[in-house]
């Protein structure tokens, strides 16, 4: 492991237990908002950071199970939809086994696998995760704004309204991002980077 890995790996403990100390985990649990759009992803960052302290031979059985940058794909998509239900964060608020799932299961089932998958994925791949990410950012931010009733016991209608309009924010600069990296940017088909 080099240092540079090795700093990275340190950073992403660190961040994944400051995320877990409690002033900072009610704090970021304290609006809807915040627990969705901050808190989680966060939490995904942590494990992102520990990618490269895998020991090697467990690499390359990822390397191996992962082939194109496919099934990390998956797992990391169906791990991330779970956070995105409503009843998931009321009861990562109210039952203390749900949050320790939810602590362990958004780095290393979310976090881990994007960072491992993403060199390996490629164009079409990458095209295909980052065109659902806006589509789910846009249906679920639909869904949020749209429904006149709270999804969510533990936060306000006004709480699911704004998190609603932060996630159909996010679809449309994403899909601008989208659009300038297409038109002006410069992508490289055949690398990773």
């Amino acid at each position: 492991m080099t240092t540079s890995t090795n700093r990275r790996a340190w950073a992403g403990l660190l961040l994944w237990g400051l995320l877990a100390l409690p002033p900072v985990r009610h704090a970021l649990e304290s609006t809807m908002t915040l627990h969705m759009l901050a808190q989680i992803p966060l939490l995904a960052v942590a494990g992102s950071l520990l990618a490269g302290a895998l020991p090697p031979r467990v690499a390359v059985a990822v390397a191996r199970w992962d082939a194109g940058g496919i099934c990390g794909f998956l797992l990391a998509s169906l791990a991330g939809l779970v956070w995105m239900i409503p009843r998931a964060l009321d009861a990562a608020i109210d039952a203390p086994m749900v949050a320790a799932a939810k602590f362990l299961a958004v780095p290393v089932l979310i976090g881990l696998p994007l960072a491992l998958s993403w060199p390996r994925m490629g164009f079409v791949v990458r095209g295909v995760f980052l065109a659902e990410a806006i589509a789910t950012a846009f249906r679920v931010g639909w869904l949020y704004l749209a429904l006149p009733q709270r999804l969510c016991a533990n936060y306000l209608l006004a709480d699911q309204q704004q998190v609603g309009k932060a996630l159909l924010a996010a679809g449309a600069a994403l899909s601008l991002f989208l659009a300038w990296k297409l038109l002006w940017g410069n992508i490289r088909i055949d690398d990773a980077g």
